[in-house]
């Protein structure tokens, strides 16, 4: 006859023996075993089981710190017990050890190391505040925090190639042209990203990483490729206008970037971001284009000292570099600002990106990350990330693996910002503030006092600072179109820009 279970009037299976209590150690923790008797259940489990015990969940947030294992002779740290007078697992309900009497909970799993690459106490991301715009994000590490190269490849990991979407397959495509760069000088440090362009071993990056925020000027260069070789690097040449360097290493076997058309891409377009954000080299992600031709104005130790083009003031709601290695003193302390014409993306973008890819989804290098913004001095990425357009970069890029550096465009207006109105605080163009003088490209064009400039080559001018970050976009002696009102008359012109090193 078979046994039944459920049923009120059904049969019921008859309970078996209790085994008899274990003796009382203090190992263990006296718990009800469901008749009033007590029993000594292990709470220090043995390695191996399936039912190791687990600490219960915590509302406390993470903070990252590194856990190390107990030494010996070292008290473990506190287990996660059963209180006296409950049970100790539920399921069984025979009053009795609920695995048999023999059981003894697994050994609690020895607490995970966190080791190279991983984030840990002492990081903060800071944004300086500011007024108006959003200022890009500064950071400090503590030494003993930062986050250091694994010296392992960095390839991107694809477990289903069944499931590969866009955004891994330009992450494969790219990844092994983007290296990770550490800089060192004067007791200094810190970690950028780059852009391999040929295989000649050029680099393509930020001068802000090579120069470590413009505080030394002849730091030691080593290069990690996505394959985990490392190589020293010399500079080639740096171009504070553009915040764009190229730097070169000796290597065999180096695979160069695709480099896209950035003339192309429309806002909503998929980017990837591709770099090592505070070290974390091989790191991906993605968002999109939020929006082009963003004017931001970053204050360098670096910049001319004086803007003909513009204002030749900074309103203070500028964007502010990072440097690698954390310092905002050389940067506080600078008295210009540079003037770009950027790509903003929602793609995660934090310190340690600098330099590195901004990719289409064919894997086409469209950007080089430069800033970002931050809300607060405790916060990272916002999603307001800016990336230098690669149309821009790899004319100067071209430039100084040719001559050693890169010209820039000047037209030679001084102008004030237009607004819509006598009262309106929006912008609405660059208004040229006087006649400009004798010779300079401005005047032999026919520019004239009161003359609104509202585009040059296509990409809107809205104040003073766009209209010089779209003249430094163009090479000196290029010929551009310059778009602007008169009188209430739209009109263009085509104008010779000169070379702003010469003035």
């Amino acid at each position: 006859m078979s046994e039944q279970y459920g049923g009120a009037g059904d049969p019921q299976r008859p309970l078996p023996p209790r085994p008899p209590a274990p003796p009382a150690s203090s190992d263990g923790v006296t718990a009800a075993d469901g008749e009033g008797q007590t029993q000594q259940v292990p709470v220090q489990p043995e390695a191996g089981d399936r039912h190791a015990q687990t600490p219960p969940p915590s509302n406390q947030p993470f903070y990252g710190s590194t856990h190390q294992d107990s030494a010996p002779g070292v008290a473990a740290p506190p287990t996660y017990g059963p209180a006296s007078g409950s049970s100790s697992y539920s399921g069984s309900g025979y009053g009795q050890a609920p695995y048999g009497p023999d059981y003894r909970p697994a050994a609690a799993p020895p607490a995970r190391r966190f080791g190279t690459g991983t984030l840990v106490t002492g990081m903060l991301l800071a944004g300086l505040l500011g007024g108006g715009t959003a200022v890009a994000a500064n950071y400090w590490l503590d030494d003993d925090s930062a986050p250091q190269s694994t010296g392992q490849a960095q390839t991107v990991v694809v477990n289903n190639e069944d499931s590969v979407n866009a955004v891994t397959a330009a992450a494969v495509k790219a990844s092994p042209s983007v290296v990770t760069i550490d800089v060192a000088a004067s007791g200094s440090s810190g970690t950028g990203s780059g852009i391999i362009l040929d295989d000649d071993g050029h680099i393509l990056t930020n001068t802000h990483v090579v120069t470590l925020g413009g505080t030394v000027a002849d730091p030691t260069i080593e290069v990690q490729a996505n394959d985990g070789r490392v190589f020293t690097a010399t500079i080639v040449g740096t171009d504070p206008v553009s915040d764009l360097a190229v730097i070169k290493v000796d290597a065999d076997d180096i695979t160069p970037a695709t480099l896209g058309n950035s003339d192309d891409l429309n806002v909503g377009d998929t980017v990837i971001a591709i770099g090592a954000p505070l070290g974390l080299a091989g790191t991906v992600t993605d968002g999109i284009v939020s929006t082009l031709n963003r004017t931001i104005s970053v204050q360098s130790s670096a910049a001319p000292e004086s803007e003909s083009d513009g204002s030749g003031e900074d309103d203070g709601f500028g964007f502010r570099f990072a440097p690698p290695d954390g310092s905002s003193q050389e940067q506080s302390a600078a008295s210009s600002s540079i003037y770009l014409d950027v790509i903003q993306t929602d793609a995660a973008i934090n310190h340690g990106n600098s330099g590195g890819a901004l990719v289409n989804t064919d894997g086409d290098v469209i950007g080089v990350n430069v800033a970002i913004a931050s809300a607060s001095e405790e916060s990272g990425s916002i999603g307001v990330g800016f990336a230098v357009p690669m149309s821009y970069a790899e004319r100067v890029a071209d430039e100084i693996i040719e001559t050693g550096s890169a010209t820039h465009g000047f037209l030679g207006v001084s102008v004030t910002p237009a607004t819509a109105s006598s009262s309106s605080t929006f912008t609405v163009g660059a208004e040229v503030a006087e006649n400009p003088a004798g010779g300079t490209p401005a005047a032999r064009a026919g520019l004239k006092q009161g003359d609104v400039i509202t585009a040059v080559n296509g990409i809107p001018v809205t104040d003073a600072q766009s209209l010089t970050a779209a003249i430094r976009m163009q090479a000196a002696g290029s010929k551009v179109t310059v778009d602007y009102t008169r009188g209430g008359d739209t009109d263009s012109v085509e104008v010779t820009l000169g070379d702003s090193a010469d003035q």
